[in-house]
This record gives structure tokens, C-alpha cells and sequence, in this order.
């Protein structure tokens, strides 16, 4: 078992600290400890009324990371030291952008506007502009809900910068491994991660049993289509003989050949839908965008 800085007493602890000081309804009450692998700070403060949030001392940047991503108004409950005594402080964000966390303690983060409706498919304008073309809103929401994600699935996605991100705002508990194989495209989903304060993406230009075999295994793996599918398709299966796949196509032939090949390795659980999204435009005429295939399958559903 890892060493955590943060055991059940000292949580306890802080709970009690914070529930003394200041009238909390403990129920509501969301723990997020930062010091552990793939938790993500940002997203939880969204979707959460209330964060206790354990940090070590350090993270300088961590208060401006929160202002940028549009959480300035937050109210932010602390006390100076690493031990649950002493002043209870309050103060906003906007306030403390320009300081770190000085010693390893908990804090809580109030966010009165929290949200916490899932909803797939985020709006393309809040994603950095680049190299990637993306996807639309709601061709990705249907490829979001093929995945079935959930909080505790570990994920691969390949070629899939949108994808990646708006899964990993979504399953904060899991690790998403995402294959990037266009260097200009590495970059804008680098300045995603960091614009959505994103600590459970792990970013790779190659994908073989060596990289997965480095993280922690996927449960399912989104593919965009091309050359290297079938040596993608190898590897996944290799290190999970029950992965789950979503590949996307905006190929015909592609299309046709993917279930075949899927079904050479053993896989018969096998299903295809095409994509058709219109957007009306200030003319009153409607754009038809890019029409994807998606294949979807599960290895070893039948055994």
C-alpha cells in the first residue's frame, strides 16, 4: 500500500477542526486529496459545493490555476500551519492568486455556482485553439457515452485530443493515457491539460506494450482510424484480453474492414452506427458536418 501523507486520523481531524469553526454541513462534503496520483482539483471545485482539499506545502501556481479557470469567485477557508488549531481564515480566490500553500494541511474550497450535472460533449470554445480540429459537441457526446465512462475505468485515446480531455474532467478517479503521434497536436492537448488543471492525463507519441505496460491498464480505448489501428488494436488486447473498444471513421472502406478485423482476433461483440449532425446557420440553411462511422466493440463479452 502507497504512504499517504494524509491518514483517516488526520482527515478526521480536519473535519472536526472546520465543523467546529464554521457552520458545515459535513454531508456535503466532498475530500480530494491532491497529494495522490490523477486527482484533479479544478474539476471537483466545479462540480462541488464544498472541497476539503489536502495538500502538501508548495503547488506556488495553485490559486492562479483556479482564477484562470474561471473559479475566482470561490471562497477559500484555511489556517495557517500544517495542525488542525488555531484562526480559522476566509478569503477568495481573486485574493490569494499570488500566494502557494505553505505547509501540508486542508482547505476548504466553497463554490456556491457548483454544477454538478454531467453532461456530455462540452462547447468547442472552451478548448485552446491549435493545430486540432474538433470534433463537434455532439458527435463527441455520443463517442463519450459509446465509452461509458465511468470514474474508476482507466482509458486510452488515441489521436483524440477532445476526447482525452473532456473524459479525464470526467473520471477523476482513473487514468486516461493519451497517444498523440503529431508533435503540433501534442502541444495544443498539453495547453488543454494545463487550461483544465488536468493531473490524470499521461501523454505518449507511441503506443505499444511497453507504454501501456507503464500505466496503469486500460479498460477502454478510443481509436481515430488509420495505418497503425491494427498494431493499436494488437497491443491493447495484449495487455487486456476484455478491453473495450470505440474507433472512430470518417472511411467507408474503413468502416466496412474494422469489424472484420476485430472479429479476426476473437472479437464478435461487434456493432456500427454512422453519425449525422446539421447545424443551422443564419442563411436558415443547414451545414451538414463530417459524418463518422463508430465501431464498437468488447473483448471476451461472450466468455
Amino acid at each position: 500500500m502507497d504512504e499517504r501523507i494524509f491518514t483517516n486520523r488526520h482527515i478526521l481531524e480536519w473535519l472536526r477542526y472546520y465543523s467546529e469553526n464554521r457552520d458545515i454541513d459535513l454531508e456535503k462534503v466532498k475530500i480530494l486529496d491532491i497529494t495522490r496520483k490523477n486527482k484533479n482539483l479544478i474539476p471537483m471545485v466545479r462540480s462541488h459545493k464544498m472541497v476539503m482539499v489536502f495538500t502538501e506545502a508548495g503547488h506556488p501556481d495553485i490559486f492562479y490555476r483556479m482564477f484562470n479557470a474561471g473559479l475566482g469567485d470561490c471562497t477559500v477557508i484555511y489556517n495557517e500551519g500544517s495542525e488542525p488549531e488555531g484562526p480559522v481564515k476566509e478569503n477568495k480566490v481573486y485574493d490569494m492568486i499570488n500566494r502557494g500553500i505553505n505547509a501540508s494541511a486542508a482547505m476548504l474550497v466553497v463554490n456556491e455556482r457548483a454544477r454538478r450535472i454531467i453532461g456530455f460533449g462540452m462547447d468547442n470554445e472552451l478548448f485552446a485553439s491549435g493545430s486540432v480540429r474538433y470534433v463537434s459537441s455532439e458527435i463527441r457526446a455520443v463517442i463519450l457515452s459509446k465509452m461509458v465512462i465511468d470514474e474508476q475505468k482507466n482509458l486510452c485515446i488515441v489521436s483524440g485530443e477532445s476526447i482525452a480531455v473532456e473524459a479525464a474532467n470526467m473520471c477523476g478517479e482513473a487514468s486516461v493515457l493519451a497517444v498523440e503521434y503529431n508533435p503540433k497536436d501534442r502541444r495544443t492537448l498539453e495547453e488543454n491539460v494545463s487550461r483544465f488543471g488536468l493531473n490524470n492525463i499521461h501523454i505518449t507519441d507511441r503506443l505499444d506494450e511497453e507504454i501501456l505496460k507503464a500505466y496503469p491498464m486500460p479498460d477502454v480505448a478510443m481509436l481515430v482510424a488509420s495505418s497503425t489501428t491494427e498494431k493499436e488494436i494488437d497491443a491493447l488486447l495484449a495487455v487486456n484480453p476484455r478491453m473495450e473498444f470505440v474507433i472512430y471513421t470518417l472511411d467507408f472502406q474503413a468502416a466496412a474492414y474494422l469489424p472484420r478485423l476485430l472479429e479476426s482476433r476473437g472479437i464478435e461483440d461487434v456493432d456500427v452506427v454512422q453519425l449525422q449532425v446539421a447545424h443551422l446557420n443564419s442563411k436558415n440553411a443547414f451545414v451538414i458536418q463530417p459524418s463518422p462511422w463508430l465501431i464498437t466493440a468488447r473483448a471476451g463479452a461472450e466468455e
